[in-house]
């Protein structure tokens, strides 16, 4: 596939000069909807506020809500979007189908169940040992999807993200059971649905552990751009190709758990954007990793403004603005795709 960066130098510019032209827009977008959140809301902050902060005067209360709610949900975002996103990556090299992310492939249903038995089992337990527990189970659920593909000979591109889906359900619908049957809805659909509008200061730091982990998944791209291609380009290549899918798997339970644990799962960015990204980028996880992480952040940012303003002073959760958005991009994925292979 021909990539930007694969392009020949246009009117005499470096490739550095040419990627430097590309990030500095991205980052700039970035910042001004990351600025623009930190102002969004029912209580009223402004630039002025901002400015307080570094006058170290927060004893008025919109400096007091800047600190305590804004500017963690603003990272919340940036870290949960991100974290997401690069984790749909990962999953679509691992599984080598492009459609198919945490929440497709029974990831994150799995970790709802792993927070419900740690609810009704162990009701006092810590937030690390509810996201221990909610990564055990969403490894487990990685896994037996990654054996139920395996079992399957025809592997069209369609069939893979179905498996995924009819598992998801029965995975959602035991939960959904147990929780019905513990009158443990309400808590249920706490974490089924994300919403950013209970994120506040000590709400939200176990997400940069998320953080720390797509850094790592980002140091061994070249690796899972290598396992993308196989089980047995990896080993000739002298690579183990079962640990690099270990690995995999371990970052992307890790992640979902993280997230789940923090804000509910996030539907559709594991799937929308590195997919968008790979129309731009190409393949090259290396290449794209922080395109991925980017775009995820953005589009987190975005939709949450939109979920703020819709119906304000209410709020819209931005899973639901999610649901609704990226349900209308994959399929205009689905149908440009269509497109260029009838072209």
């Amino acid at each position: 596939m021909t990539t930007l960066t694969d392009q020949a130098p246009r009117g005499g510019r470096s490739p550095a000069l040419r990627a430097l032209a590309f990030a500095l827009p991205a980052v700039a977008a970035l910042a001004l909807l990351a600025f623009v959140s930190l102002l969004v809301g029912v209580s009223d902050v402004s630039v002025t506020t901002l400015l307080r902060l570094f006058s170290h005067n927060d004893d008025d209360l919109a400096t007091q809500v800047l600190v305590a709610s804004r500017v963690p949900r603003t990272l919340a975002l940036l870290l949960a979007g991100s974290a997401m996103a690069v984790a749909g990556l990962l999953m679509q090299m691992l599984a080598r189908n492009h459609y198919v992310e945490p929440t497709t492939m029974g990831t994150a249903e799995s970790a709802g169940m792993g927070m419900l038995i740690g609810i009704l089992w162990w009701p006092d337990m810590p937030v690390f040992g509810k996201m221990g527990l909610a990564a055990v189970f969403a490894l487990a659920g990685t896994a037996l999807f990654l054996a139920v593909l395996s079992r399957i000979r025809l592997r069209s591109a369609l069939i893979v993200p179905l498996v995924g889906l009819v598992l998801s359900g029965v995975i959602e619908s035991a939960t959904t059971f147990i929780a019905y049957r513990f009158d443990l809805m309400q808590a249920a659909r706490s974490w089924m649905t994300a919403d950013f509008s209970a994120i506040v200061q000590g709400r939200y730091e176990m997400l940069w552990l998320s953080l720390g982990i797509t850094a790592l998944a980002m140091l061994a791209a070249d690796r899972f751009t290598v396992a993308g291609m196989g089980q047995d380009f990896a080993t000739n290549l002298g690579l183990n190709y079962k640990r690099l899918v270990a690995q995999g798997v371990l970052v992307v339970a890790v992640v979902t758990a993280s997230v789940i644990v923090t804000v509910g799962i996030i539907p559709f960015v594991g799937l929308i954007v590195p997919n968008l990204v790979r129309l731009v980028v190409g393949d090259n996880v290396r290449k794209s990793v922080l395109w991925v992480a980017w775009a995820g952040a953005l589009m987190a940012l975005a939709c949450d403004l939109i979920g703020r303003v819709v119906i304000a002073p209410y709020e819209i959760p931005i899973g639901t603005v999610m649901g609704v958005l990226g349900s209308a991009m994959f399929l205009a994925l689905l149908l440009s795709r269509r497109k260029r292979m009838r072209g």
